[in-house]
């Protein structure tokens, strides 16, 4: 019986388990001192003998010694874990794109056999340890995307092994020490986007015989580009741009044999290309735009392997060298804003897969190349102001892969291709300001993509086709100033999407269209100088949106409609006409006179406007005691249906909250039956694509907001835009347990089959959108704007790194900024709201795009994947908004929105042209400047360079007048050159 029972022991009991090695227990220390909200380190425990097989760790085969920590993305938090330099094989820590934090310790050195230490895109603080240096075997070191300040310490330079030193994106501030030069065995140096105090680059950069790369952009360099980075004969890549740089280019630059791409745009380098660039045959794109370039273009340039050669905005003259067509790769050419002249090469395009050209804004002159889409891949042709002659090519009219088209303010005449009208691709086709002629062509039908149609200013003739009609992305079609003829169709009227119909100055006849009140969003018609008969249409005056209406010069007959007194027009222009009868009340003024001259049968109150006027003062009596007769029936009728109507809801909201579920989230002092109470259309002060806000006062003065959901989804028929299907959800999810000073406050929330209402704190002053863009703009001076500016920042900084799971807005706007009394700012509106919680990775992949039109950061060009940087992105726009005090998206900047007409306008005039005029600028020049740098910062293109929330936060903070940055004055942190789109 004993050997039976220690054999049953012996086979049948669990195996012991082996006590976790040394590294396995110092690891376990690093993932103590960590927050892990997601979990990534679940398989770091002690249940095993050794670490090996853990997530994120790599051991070498035949020691199972730990050799590399590698875990990016998984938003981990914390100070850097010091124990893992007591792994003493480790040779590589990656812990990129996470929320560590702290400052960087001294002791870091002890990682003694590190080769790798990636921690980009954090949270880290503070100067950049110099003992770094210590590590004899580093080979790379990046430290991109954090908020380190200071300087560079000076003993990198003691570094044997090292290939690659990235420190891009943070707050740098100090000068670039030349000590960097030693690092012989470097490879590559990225130090862009840093806001370095003014220095030259150093000429010591050039003992660095095996750079590769040489990254710079926006580091406030100044002064000439040293002569001796013609020594860095490896070096494919350099880039300057976006400094001060002044002189010329030396002509050493033409001794880097390997370089294959030369960034040196937006600087103030002046003189002459230097001569010898032939030599460059690995050269792939030269772009030396928006500086002070002199001289003309030379002929070797053109010889090269060029792809992409970009000169604009510089002062450059004489001919474009017919050698440019030969060159095999050219995709990209881009000359517009210099003093160019003579014909475009003819065989331009032909021997090239040429996707854009720009060369507006010059003196060109001769006939548009019929080679330029041979390859089919030409998607820009832009040629404005210029002196082009001739007839379109017939070629164009093949081009399918075109999508924008600008030949405006030229001298090009003839019948436009009628396969040029129908381009598939197109979105833009701009032909104003020649004289071609010819009739508008049937085949436009097949531009189903275009948005905007302006041809105004030529000699087309014949009707417009109905085809126009199935252009369902139009917003804007202007054919002014041409002989159009016949009636306007009435099919004109299915282009919901239309915002500005011009049609002035043609022969158009007929009557105005019936069925324009379905054109929502018709902002500006122009119907003036034509033949049109008639009666105006009193459905006009349902085009709510309308603010610019000019029938003016026409034939148009009967009485002016009195629904148009329900518009609210910026300009309103009906003389000329034979119209007849009373003016509408609401223009029975002297302001309006001129709006009604030449129409012999009006009249009203204003002098000399009709023949005869109404002189007998016992019919304008009469007429008074019958109004008011009429009126007083009137409001009785209303007050018995309004009481009526008002009764019938009270029962209706009653008995619907008898069955409501009601949540509060904090101590109430009302109930639900003081909110509905007070939800009547009286009551109402905002109504958007979710449903309506209401402004109750409730029994004890107090005062809430209640939004009001829609029943169902409503599209939002502003933008392609689809909000998420269960806003209510959302916003109550996200709100409910936020606790922010500068998050709008949920106090409770009520839900059932018939109603779902949300009650917030209520923002006397409205939302920074409403406020801004109406005529109060001007009570918003500098300082308030800028508190408004920081307030919402904060706000969404605490939602990127203060919730836990972070939590991304995705509907940033200014509309969604609320402010109270005192205008503070506080962040509302989280019905597409995301928390970034048990998602792979750092991003959520969206199945509809969210946000709002120009603030839709534009990665979403190319993905739906989505992350902070694309709040930073909107949050961008809605500074620029503060700045410049101007709409998202307005048909003013053509077929750019407001960050793209920023950067045009700023590179052409420069910043002090795009600030709204209503601003103290001399008093806060300086401030206004930083905040505008911080804009531009937000807004720039790449994802990646963007920076965090918490860093927009304290630069918005440096940037006040009283807390400036450590580097002091205009030449601290803010001095970053603006980014260009």
């Amino acid at each position: 019986m004993v050997l039976t029972l220690l054999f049953f022991l012996l086979f049948l009991s669990p195996p012991l388990t082996l006590s976790l090695n040394q590294e396995g227990l110092y690891l376990l220390r690093v993932k103590r001192g960590l927050s892990d909200p997601t979990q990534s380190l679940s398989s770091w425990n002690d249940r095993d003998d050794d670490p090996c097989n853990w997530f994120g760790v790599t051991c070498e085969n035949s020691t199972r010694r730990v050799i590399s920590i590698e875990l990016r993305s998984s938003q981990l938090a914390g100070p850097f874990p010091v124990f893992l330099c007591r792994l003493q094989s480790l040779s590589s820590i990656i812990l990129s794109n996470n929320s560590i934090n702290s400052s960087l310790p001294n002791t870091i050195s002890d990682c003694r056999n590190l080769q790798t230490l990636v921690l980009s895109q954090n949270l880290l603080v503070g100067p950049i340890p110099g003992s770094i240096s210590k590590i004899a075997n580093l080979r790379q070191l990046d430290l991109t995307g954090n908020n380190f300040t200071g300087g560079i310490p000076a003993s990198f330079g003691q570094f044997q092994k090292l290939e690659s030193l990235i420190l891009s994106g943070n707050l740098l501030d100090g000068v670039i020490p030349s000590s960097l030069g030693n690092i012989s065995s470097l490879r590559e140096l990225f130090l862009a986007y840093n806001p370095f105090s003014p220095s030259r680059i150093p000429s010591e950069f050039g003992n660095l015989t095996s750079l590769e790369s040489l990254w710079l952009s926006g580091c406030n360099l100044v002064g000439q580009i040293p002569a001796s980075l013609g020594l860095l004969t490896r070096l494919k890549n350099l880039d300057i741009s976006m400094n001060r740089l002044s002189g010329a280019i030396p002509s050493s630059i033409t001794d880097l044999r390997s370089i294959e791409q030369i960034e040196l745009y937006n600087n103030s380098i002046s003189g002459e290309l230097p001569p010898g660039m032939s030599t460059l045959k690995t050269l792939r794109r030269f772009d030396v735009s928006m500086n002070q370039l002199t001289g003309t273009i030379p002929n070797e340039l053109c010889g090269l392997q060029l792809e992409s050669l970009n000169l604009f905005d510089n002062r450059l003259e004489g001919t474009l060298p017919e050698s440019i067509a030969e060159s095999p790769n050219l995709y990209e050419l881009k000359l517009f804003n210099n003093k160019l002249s003579g014909k475009l090469p003819s065989q331009l395009g032909k021997n090239s897969p040429l996707q854009r050209l720009d060369v507006s804004y010059n003196g060109f002159s001769g006939e548009i190349p019929e080679s330029l889409c041979v390859k089919g891949v030409l998607e820009d042709l832009i040629i404005i102001y210029n002196s082009f002659s001739g007839k379109i090519p017939p070629s164009l009219g093949k081009c399918q892969s075109l999508s924008r088209v600008r030949m405006k303010h030229n001298n090009l005449s003839g019948i436009v291709p009628a396969q040029f009208w129908g381009l598939p691709r197109v979105s833009l086709l701009d032909l104003a300001h020649n004289s071609l002629s010819g009739p508008i062509s049937s085949k436009i039908s097949g531009a189903r993509n275009i948005s905007l149609l302006l041809i105004s200013r030529n000699k087309f003739s014949g009707a417009l086709p109905n085809e126009l009609a199935s252009l369902d992305s139009l917003v804007e079609l202007s054919c002014s100033h041409n002989v159009l003829s016949g009636s306007i169709p009435a099919s004109l009227t299915k282009l919901s999407q239309l915002g500005r119909l011009d049609l002035s100055n043609n022969q158009l006849s007929g009557q105005i269209p019936v069925g324009i009140d379905s054109m929502k969003k018709l902002n500006e018609l122009s119907l003036a100088n034509n033949k049109l008969s008639g009666q105006i249409p009193s459905e006009i005056g349902s085009v709510f949106g309308l603010n610019y209406l000019d029938l003016s010069g026409n034939l148009l007959s009967g009485k002016i409609p009195s629904e148009l007194q329900n518009l609210k027009l910026n300009m309103l222009n009906l003389s000329n006409n034979k119209l007849s009868g009373a003016l509408p009340p609401l223009y029975a003024n002297e302001n309006y006179k001129s709006s009604f001259l030449g129409n012999p049968g009006l009249c009203g109150d204003i002098p000399d406007l009709c023949s005869r006027a109404v002189t007998s003062n016992k019919m304008k009596y009469l007429w008074i005691l019958r109004s008011i007769f009429i009126l007083a029936a009137i409001v009785f009728l209303v007050g018995l249906f309004g009481f009526y109507w008002k009764y019938m809801s009270y029962k209706k909201n009653t008995e619907t909250i008898t069955t409501a579920i009601w949540r509060s989230f904090h101590k109430l002092s009302f109930n639900e039956f003081d909110v509905v109470d007070c939800l009547n259309e009286d009551n109402v002060i905002g109504s958007g694509a979710s449903g309506k806000v209401y402004k109750v006062v409730l029994g004890n003065g107090e005062k809430v907001a209640v939004k009001k959901l829609w029943g169902g989804v409503k599209k939002d028929d502003t933008c392609p835009v689809v909000r998420e299907k269960d806003e209510f959800e959302a916003e109550v999810e996200t709100l409910g347990k936020i606790r922010h000073k500068n998050i709008v406050r949920l106090w409770c929330c009520c839900s059932s089959d018939y109603c779902k209402l949300l009650v917030y704190e209520y923002m006397p002053n409205g939302s920074l959108g409403d406020l801004l863009h109406s005529s109060k703009g001007g009570m918003l001076d500098w300082p308030t704007r800028y508190k408004i500016a920081l307030d919402s920042a904060e706000g969404l900084s605490y939602l990127h790194h203060d919730c836990v799971p972070p939590i991304v807005h995705r509907d940033v706007k200014s509309n969604n900024i609320l402010l109270d009394e005192n205008f503070g700012a506080k962040v509302a509106d989280f019905g597409v709201a995301k928390i970034v919680g048990g998602v792979s990775k750092d991003v959520l992949s969206m199945s509809i795009i969210a946000g709002s039109c120009g603030y839709i950061a534009p990665e979403y060009g190319y993905t739906l994947r989505v992350n902070e940087k694309s709040d930073i992105y909107s949050f961008g726009v809605v500074l620029l908004e503060l700045l410049t005090g101007r709409l998202p998206v307005d048909s003013e900047y053509g077929d750019k929105d407001l960050v793209k007409w920023v950067c045009a306008t700023m590179e052409q005039n420069g910043s002090d042209q795009v600030i709204d005029s209503r601003l103290d600028v001399i008093t806060h020049k300086e401030e206004i400047s930083r905040v505008l740098h911080i804009a531009l910062l937000c807004i720039n293109p790449h994802p990646l360079t963007r920076p965090s929330m918490r860093i927009v936060v304290s630069m918005l903070q440096e940037a006040s007048s009283g807390n400036k940055s450590k580097s002091g004055g205009k030449d601290g942190i803010f001095s970053l050159a603006a980014t260009s789109m």
